[in-house]
């Protein structure tokens, strides 16, 4: 279970750094512009990712509940929002390397956005985290399309091809 969490920790870094830069050449007003996401904008959405980011990480790693808003703008600036998601990214696979098979077995304890105890299965508690970014990178990605801009291939397949294809090459 630890391999498979650290390959999705791994695809979450990289499509997430896949998303952002399709995202760093849209103007600004694209950028923030409502197109539709569930967040809104392609801004609104990176933002509820950083925030689940937040959410979630505290959970795992040091067992606290913070209390934000879903929809809440933890970074108003474009680069720093990035800066922040990207070292989000980063933290996920150490916290993943030092899990062992008892905690991966056990629960997560927690306390949800609405004060609400939780306690849910370990694993796929952290898988969502995961499948969660994948499903808003998705959105993201579905809104720089209704912009008219380009968006890069996010399958993990792809990830994986170019991880072999890099191999056979060195």
């Amino acid at each position: 279970m630890t391999s498979l969490l650290r390959d999705v920790a791994r695809y979450d870094h990289w499509a997430t750094e896949r998303v952002l830069a399709a995202v760093d050449p849209l103007p600004d007003a694209d950028y923030r512009r409502d197109v539709g996401l569930f967040f809104k904008s392609v801004h609104g959405t990176l933002n509820h990712l950083l925030v689940a980011q937040r959410l979630w990480f505290r959970r795992f790693a040091f067992g606290e509940s913070p209390r934000i808003e879903l929809n809440a703008e933890l970074e108003s600036d474009r680069g720093r929002l990035r800066a922040a998601l990207l070292e989000g990214c980063e933290a996920w696979g150490p916290l993943v390397d030092g899990l062992d098979a008892s905690r991966l077995a056990g629960k997560l304890a927690y306390t949800n956005t609405r004060g609400q105890a939780m306690s849910l299965p370990f694993a796929p508690a952290l898988l969502h985290v995961f499948n969660h970014g994948t499903h808003h990178r998705g959105q993201i990605s579905a809104g720089i399309t209704r912009l008219g801009h380009a968006c890069p291939v996010l399958d993990m397949v792809a990830m994986l091809q170019s991880e072999a294809a890099a191999c056979i090459s060195v």
